[in-house]
């Protein structure tokens, strides 16, 4: 029996020895690998929930500015058809402003034309009494007579109209 206690113990040294060797070698290398591959999954899980914290905080700021965004598109909108309504109103008045001065000088024409008119009037209107009238007397009147006829004749056409 001594035999079987001594390959026993020699296999117990045997199996206490290559636990120490494997272990020196094999485990603590993969212990270590284990360890040192937790820690780089658990570093990626803790970046990838940074990157997942950011993108929200980016996806958020996004929102805000697109509707900060939409709320300057508005405004500027507002602006430029205020800017619009009030060069339109101006437009407008300047355009009426110039279609009065237009009429207005239009009718100072008519009035200057009109008024020639009437004078060229009473001159044609005073040669003809004249001439009407010298064939009545049959005789040439002088050019004092013809002023005093023709400003007779005015002064009853002036007071003609003045009744009507």
């Amino acid at each position: 029996m001594l035999d079987f206690s001594v390959t026993f113990i020699i296999t117990i040294i045997n199996i206490t020895v290559l636990f120490f060797i494997l272990r020196a070698v094999l485990f603590k290398p993969v212990t270590k690998f284990m360890a040192d591959r937790a820690k780089r999954v658990q570093d990626n899980i803790d970046q990838a929930e940074r990157d997942r914290t950011q993108a929200k905080a980016l996806y958020k700021e996004y929102e805000d500015k697109l509707k900060n965004a939409e709320a300057e598109a508005d405004a500027i909108i507002k602006t430029a058809r205020e800017n619009a309504d009030r060069e339109a109103n101006r437009i407008i008045a300047d355009g009426k402003t110039e279609a009065a001065d237009i009429i207005s000088a239009a009718r100072k024409q008519i009035e200057t034309e009109r008024q020639a008119a009437v004078t060229k009037l009473r001159f044609e209107t005073a040669a003809l009494v004249i001439a009407a009238s010298s064939k009545l007397t049959a005789r040439e009147l002088s050019r004092d007579d013809n002023r005093r006829y023709v400003n007779m004749l005015l002064d009853e056409l002036a007071a003609q109209k003045g009744k009507n």
